[in-house]
């Protein structure tokens, strides 16, 4: 059984930024209820939390596992693998991992924004595209490069 409850799934430009011709991937957003690994007594827990290594820490629940915030939302994109040697529930390189608190308080401008940069890594952004002769397309990268879209 897994701990995640699916919320959205959006494309997005695969390397974090829109331009003519550019690849998308879906973005999948997934939701840890609060209930998992609450300290909360009768939950299963006392014992500690499995998953306190890679979800932010755990809250507190009503006694029907009730929270004003879910635990986490782990941002994936449709090639993120889930399962580690620490846990099969532990997804493998996510794109963002946010308590519930943050992802309820974050406006959606600000999440895209947070997505297209773990998308683009550490990669300059794209900051305009020209039409080549040929049909092509340039993009100047904000590090000064120019290069063929094909080749991004």
């Amino acid at each position: 059984m897994s701990i995640y409850a699916t919320l959205w799934s959006l494309k997005f430009p695969r390397y974090g930024d829109h331009y003519v011709g550019c690849e998308w991937i879906e973005v999948t957003a997934q939701g840890v209820p609060a209930h998992v690994g609450t300290p909360t007594p009768g939950f299963g827990y006392e014992d500690g939390d499995p998953y306190a290594e890679f979800l932010p820490p755990p809250v507190e629940v009503t006694a029907d596992g009730d929270s004003e915030f879910m635990r986490a939302v782990v941002i994936i994109t449709e090639e993120t693998e889930k399962g580690t040697a620490r846990s099969d529930q532990e997804y493998v390189d996510p794109l963002l991992v946010l308590s519930g608190r943050d992802y309820a308080s974050i406006s959606f401008v600000a999440l895209h924004e947070r997505v297209c940069d773990a998308l683009r890594s550490k990669g300059p952004r794209v900051v305009a595209q020209s039409f080549t002769a040929d049909g092509g397309v340039q993009l100047i990268l904000s590090d000064g490069r120019i290069v063929d879209s094909r080749k991004r």
